[in-house]
């Protein structure tokens, strides 16, 4: 009897050692309640607590990535999109976090949700479109301020997709049909003008430089003899037809 008594004790002792130990891992925090008051915040390592006094609860200290769910959005120019993000956060004290609020994964995730329906209701289509990087910025902040009496730090949030109505996507694609046909125009007008200032310089040199306008001539003549074609059409020159139209003049004023 002795004996069973013993090992019944032994057994008992083993058992109570082994719910006192408790690993706690590099990437975790424990908080450890005494009587269901705050008593400590455990390390990494091997530790030990009192059974039936103590209760311990793990916090991973980990970068977290929530996804934001799709949100309904209308933006200031009453545009109704449907937008959805990414927050990345961890804890950074673990004692604020399990104390201060109930679940604070949870809480995290609505409050990201009602600050992003808040900040793009704020923005306009085209500011949302062109300058997100800024509005990622502006939802960081005020989610991290929020969240910083919980222990969390809010590192980034990035908005992932942003899916517009078909009318309106219709209406930004006829936009950018427009905007590529005005810059064509402006480039071909642009070149006209080159073109026309080209020629316009090209034929003052001629006029001043009657050996320039002979020489053109001639390479006019060239190219055109090179061609495969049966008619040749032979331009004369000015100074040819000049003396036969100062005659003609001469003769109606006579008459």
């Amino acid at each position: 009897m002795p004996v069973f008594g013993l090992g019944f004790f032994l057994a008992l002792l083993g058992f109570v050692a082994l719910i006192s130990i408790k690993f706690i891992y590099e990437f975790e925090r424990a908080v450890v309640f005494r009587f269901g008051k705050l008593h400590s915040v455990r390390q990494p390592g091997i530790r030990f607590i009192i059974p039936g006094v103590e209760t311990l609860v793990r916090v991973s200290i980990r970068v977290i990535a929530l996804d934001v769910p799709t949100q309904d959005i209308i933006t200031r120019d009453n545009v109704s999109l449907k937008v959805n993000a990414v927050v990345y956060y961890r804890v950074m004290d673990a004692e604020k976090a399990i104390v201060k609020v109930e679940d604070y994964f949870y809480a995290t995730g609505q409050l990201a949700q009602t600050s992003l329906r808040s900040v793009l209701g704020q923005v306009e289509l085209d500011e949302l479109l062109s300058e997100r990087d800024n509005i990622n910025t502006k939802l960081q902040q005020i989610l991290d301020m929020r969240t910083d009496p919980w222990g969390i730090k809010v590192s980034n949030v990035e908005i992932k997709h942003v899916d517009l109505p078909l009318d309106m996507q219709r209406a930004m694609a006829r936009q950018a049909e427009a905007e590529r046909e005005r810059r064509a125009k402006v480039i071909n007008a642009e070149g006209e003008y080159q073109a026309s200032t080209r020629l316009s310089e090209a034929a003052a040199i001629m006029e001043k430089t009657p050996a320039a306008l002979t020489l053109r001539y001639l390479q006019t003549m060239r190219e055109m003899s090179n061609e495969k074609s049966t008619t040749i059409i032979v331009p004369l020159p000015m100074d040819f037809i000049e003396p036969f139209m100062k005659s003609l003049d001469m003769k109606r004023e006579k008459r």
